[in-house]
């Protein structure tokens, strides 16, 4: 199962790289997995339940589990067979290639497959919030320049990714209940009390939001807006029943709890008739047949939510059905609207002559969904009226699924009429075939379904045994003439009396009650809580950095620092008495410490804004000596060279503000304020590292970590932690380093300026000179960093500089498994190499120096580091031991002699690139911008530069060598 889930990713990332130009066959390329994926299903189904777990952080108790067993094997058979079909279509129903839309939707399809077999509520989680994410992007990416997409992809994602946090808190409090977030486990034995009701109700909203359940559906009729192959697989077949699968699967713990039952019953039994009302109202088809599915989904929640076995073997049956039918509804409303323009019922006729082949799938899949005999939907309505025709408060559920069956046969007889009607004389018939054979394979399924009540009776009834014993009803064609069967008689003929008086007119009559309109709620509700958001920013958000900084120092010593009081007046507090304190280990520190001291008190009372970034820096290099004199150089060379970049980019900020600070006008209570926060928070941290080293009661964790090194073969125990023991922390480290680099990219960028002629128009000029084909050794530098006039011995200096520091960037990128270095540091040397040649030489320099784009090292690096670690994973190096299983190779090297080597110098590699990369980004970036900003006479000039548009990466294609 997670070779499956692995393999829809693979397949979601390579097929559109390998088939991109040519649609058709990538999409029917992208159709076998998910195909492959039901005939599994298939194969399993009655074999019992299978189960997988893959350890995660198994001293945690976090793992990986997976579950097969009757309830996910129908989810699987719409997953997979519904969407080899949609990804068939998409390839004829696309005007162009949309190498992303078929990706996305080969990973939405692998999203779905880890949710239904998941067996762990944290796992389950994030596979529900990765389908949201692919329907935001199904959405709102296939035409972003239509607002109303846009729109339409917001909504799903705030929607539902705002109930889907309600059910995580759901989660949490279940699963700290229960002991456990395994599903299986908890469902064994529910736990009860108020925090699990609390639970309960949070996941039930989510599941509410996920299937479009009234009042939480105005996002769904929204995102009609995608194109018809994502609206019949997600929003028709497979998203939108997430929530019902949450409560098909939740029912058999906590149906017979007081909340469950009315709650699930009575939110569905509204969304059936709230969605069918409206649907008999429209005249779009696909809006129609989204509150179809408003309607259905609220039908599926009633039988899965009363928690009986009959009602939950007609909610299995009717999830299989709907599937069936919506889908090909939808990809026929699409062949419609493809061929004729538009899907506006009222501009439609004798579209049922010119596709008949569409039209007779459509009639075949609408019979299912009102019930006609012998289709699958007549098995699984049966069913559901059987569930419920035992009197009591049944009754009352009875009449509203009858209520609600009725509509269903209006507004279902209601798009065949407005799509398929009219037209008169001869028409050419126009079936696109690779379009209309798609939606009949389901379609067609469903009508031999029907008859295969047998086997679906095994498929089905070991998820309904758990919700009672075998009362002995079965599906079949044939009951004898009984209330159900006469109940469906009754729904078909007053469903199409129903539509003889207010369904044949398009658009439908206005009506003088207000009807239901969940987008205007949705709209109200945006609205308010942006006001909301506008004021409380108003009042938080001063634009005062000192006043964040008081606020965030005040708030420590209330917090935290209140609790370290407490603690030290109690009687757990460490005893001191036993321990004497001195000023230094070696002399050296006293001087530095002094250093520290003198350059923050003359940093606070100087007037100059480069003075006091100067001091601020000789805080920060005594700080490093200080770690040098503890015995850390690695540590040390990290800061220092950290402390280099900070104070060159500060000092580039710089440039932009005025030489000294503005007058002081602060009243005393601010002054007053600012020095006790700032003596409280120096006391604070002093107090609690000393408190923190008297009161250990554990062994330190260094020795461990030496022990594991000399294991290793490493000398160098803090790259060894990085880039070995510890290694999966550091790559999210960077994963978050490489996610920022491209926020300082769009917030840097934001705002920039674009040279334009006279007229208005962007200007577009030829670089000059060297720019225009291979650069020389001295080109010209433009506009130097620092706004100085151009030096051609200093540009000639950095020139002879920079290879001797990347050289002994890369001695400290090799050397770090024994000695001080590693990928960070060396990065770090790297990029001072560049900054070297910024300097004097400016952007233009910069370029010349750059052998490929920043976003070139900072993917390469990120992903270099990742393919490093699944390699170490992949031979068992995680989670069982290092993440890298790293071994040491000894290699003889003339003149060198014998090198030993890391196999976690790749793992190595790929921070050094990325480092460097992100140094790189700003550089061309920030430092770019700055100096455009600073020289606006020059920017017609510097867009001439051939440095590149920093979006890109900065050098462009004459920069490179």
């Amino acid at each position: 199962m997670v070779t499956l889930v692995l393999a829809y990713a693979v397949v979601a990332v390579l097929l559109p790289w390998a088939l991109g130009r040519h649609r058709r066959v990538m999409a029917c390329a992208a159709a076998v997995l998910p195909a492959v994926t039901a005939i599994w299903a298939v194969a399993h189904a009655g074999g019992g339940v299978l189960t997988e777990q893959v350890s995660w952080a198994a001293d945690l108790g976090l793992s990986i589990d997976f579950r097969l067993d009757a309830l996910s094997i129908v989810m699987l058979l719409l997953i997979g067979g519904v969407g080899a079909v949609a990804l068939c279509y998409a390839g004829w129903y696309l005007e162009r290639s949309e190498a992303l839309m078929t990706g996305t939707l080969v990973a939405f399809a692998g999203a779905m497959t880890g949710l239904v077999l998941a067996d762990n509520l944290l796992v389950l989680y994030v596979f529900w919030e990765l389908t949201t994410l692919s329907s935001f992007i199904l959405i709102g990416t296939t035409r972003p320049e239509r607002a109303e997409d846009r729109r339409a992809a917001t909504q799903a994602l705030l929607t539902t990714t705002a109930f889907g946090l309600l059910m995580l808190a759901g989660f949490v409090l279940l699963g700290q209940t229960a002991g456990t977030y395994q599903i299986s486990a908890l469902l064994a034995d529910p736990p009860g009390g108020a925090a699990a009701e609390a639970g309960l109700v949070l996941v039930l909203l989510g599941a509410f939001a996920k299937s479009g359940q009234v009042p939480l559906h105005a996002w769904l009729p929204a995102a009609m807006v995608a194109p018809s192959p994502v609206s019949a697989y997600l929003h028709a077949a497979a998203m939108v029943k997430a929530g019902v699968y949450l409560v098909a699967r939740f029912s058999p713990a906590f149906a017979d709890t007081g909340l469950w039952r009315p709650a699930v019953v009575c939110v569905g039994l509204v969304s059936l008739l709230v969605g069918g009302v409206i649907a008999l109202r429209q005249d779009d088809l696909k809006a129609l047949l989204a509150y179809g599915t408003i309607s259905q989904l609220g039908f599926l929640m009633v039988l899965f939510g009363h928690g009986t076995r009959t009602a939950a073997l007609a909610g299995a049956a009717l999830l299989l059905a709907h599937g069936l039918f919506k889908a090909p509804l939808f990809l026929a409303a699409g062949v419609v609207e493809h061929e004729a323009g538009t899907r506006r019922a009222g501009e439609l006729s004798g579209m049922g002559r010119r596709l008949p082949v569409t039209a007779v799938a459509a009639a075949v899949a609408v019979a299912s969904m009102i019930g006609l005999p012998p289709l699958l939907g007549f098995l699984a309505k049966e069913a559901a009226f059987e569930a419920f025709a035992h009197g009591g408060w049944d009754a009352v559920v009875l009449a509203g699924i009858v209520a609600g069956s009725v509509l269903t046969t209006a507004y279902g007889v209601r798009f065949m009429h407005g799509a398929f009607r009219g037209g008169e004389g001869p028409v050419r018939i126009a079936d696109p075939w690779g379009m209309a054979v798609p939606l009949a394979v389901p379609a067609g399924a469903g009508f031999v379904l029907g008859f295969l009540y047998g086997p679906l009776q095994k498929m089905f009834a070991p998820y309904a045994d758990t919700l009672g014993a075998d009362d002995g009803y079965k599906l079949a064609l044939w009951h004898g003439l009984k209330l159900p069967l006469a109940l469906s008689a009754l729904a078909i003929a007053a469903g199409v009396v129903l539509f003889l008086v207010a369904g044949r007119r398009y658009p439908a009559r206005p009506v003088r009650w207000p009807v239901p309109n969940g987008q205007r709620g949705y709209n109200r509700t945006a609205r308010g809580i942006l006001v909301w958001a506008h004021a409380v920013t108003k009042w938080t958000q001063v634009g005062s950095l000192p006043v964040y900084l008081g606020v965030i120092g005040a708030t420590v010593l209330v917090v935290p620092g209140t609790a370290l009081v407490v603690a030290m007046a109690g009687d757990g507090s460490p005893d001191v008495a036993g321990y004497v304190l001195h000023g230094w280990d070696d002399p050296v520190q006293s001087v530095l410490g002094v250093v520290v001291i003198v350059c923050g008190v003359a940093a606070l009372l100087t007037r100059r804004r480069l003075s006091a970034a100067l001091l601020m820096g000789g805080v920060g290099y005594a700080i490093g000596g200080l770690f040098v004199a503890q015995g850390a150089p690695d540590l040390a060379l990290t800061h220092l060279v950290v402390e280099t970049l900070l104070l060159i980019t500060l000092v580039l900020v710089l440039r932009r503000l005025p030489d000294r600070f503005p007058p002081r006008r602060r009243k005393r209570s601010a002054k007053i304020a600012t020095g006790v926060i700032s003596v409280g928070l120096g006391g604070f941290i002093a107090t609690f590292l000393m408190v923190a080293a008297l009161s250990r009661t554990d062994q330190p964790t260094g020795p461990g970590y030496a022990e594991l090194a000399a294991e290793e073969g490493a000398d160098n125990i803090v790259n060894m932690i990085l880039v070995e023991a510890r290694a999966l922390d550091t790559l999210g480290e960077i994963t978050v380093v490489a996610v920022a680099s491209m926020g300082v990219i769009g917030l840097v960028l934001s705002g920039r300026r674009v040279p334009r002629a006279p007229d208005g128009k962007p200007r577009a000029v030829e670089p000059e000179g060297d720019d225009r084909g291979r650069r020389s050794w001295l080109a010209s530098p433009g506009r130097p960093a620092l706004g100085v006039t151009p030096m051609v011995p200093a540009a000639a200096t950095a020139r002879l500089l920079s290879p001797a520091i990347l050289v002994f960037s890369v001695y400290l990128l090799i050397a770090g498994h024994n000695r001080p270095g590693g990928g960070f540091v060396a990065g770090l040397v790297a990029a001072m190499a560049y900054v070297l040649r910024y300097l004097p030489g400016g952007r233009r320099e910069l370029a010349a120096a750059m052998p490929v784009r920043p976003g070139v090292l900072l993917g390469g690096g990120l992903g270099l580091a990742v393919a490093t670690g699944a390699a170490g994973w992949g031979f068992g190096g995680f989670p069982d031991g290092d993440f890298l299983a790293s071994e040491v190779l000894l290699y003889t090297v003339p003149v060198l002699g014998e090198i030993k080597l890391s196999t976690s110098l790749f793992f190595d590699v790929g921070v050094y690139l990325l480092v460097l990369g992100l140094v790189l980004t700003i550089l061309t970036t920030l430092g770019a911008s700055l100096d455009e900003n600073a020289f606006e006479e020059d920017v017609p000039e510097e867009s001439e530069t051939g440095a590149g548009d920093p979006a890109d990466g900065g050098a462009s294609e004459g920069a490179r060598p």
